[in-house]
């Protein structure tokens, strides 16, 4: 599967296949994510599976992730990293008070897979508040 651009809830998501370029480093972020990104203006956020990025990526000592979702702040998408995370989490805490932080925010989320992003894409209801 190629990486395709698909609406969720009104939100344009450029979904990338697992199969895709390795991230390594900033510039395969910016070449392979969103660069690809910009080739459709209407594209808000960037849904992208754990596989696709190097181990370094979830090793927060490397700066890899920061340099890489700041990145994404900079230019203005959300960077959504998807798929299981257990493995690397179980290296330490620092990773999963990443996630943690980065979930309560509107720019990166870590999401176990593509039906959590529609899911948090979905407007609220405001009949639902207590």
């Amino acid at each position: 599967m190629a990486d395709v651009v698909v609406a969720q809830h009104g939100v344009s998501v450029l979904v990338c296949d697992a199969e895709g370029a390795r991230i390594a480093t900033e510039q395969d972020a910016l070449d392979h994510l969103i660069g690809s990104a910009f080739q459709d203006p209407n594209v808000v956020a960037v849904a992208v599976p754990t596989a696709r990025f190097d181990d370094r990526f979830f090793d927060l000592s490397t700066g890899l992730a920061g340099a890489i979702m700041q990145k994404f702040v900079t230019y203005r998408l959300r960077l959504v990293v998807v798929g299981d995370l257990s493995p690397h989490l179980r290296s330490g805490t620092a990773l999963r008070d990443l996630v943690r932080e980065a979930n309560r925010g509107r720019h990166v989320w870590f999401l176990p897979d593509l039906a959590a992003l529609t899911a948090r894409l979905a407007p609220e209801d405001p009949h639902a508040r207590g």
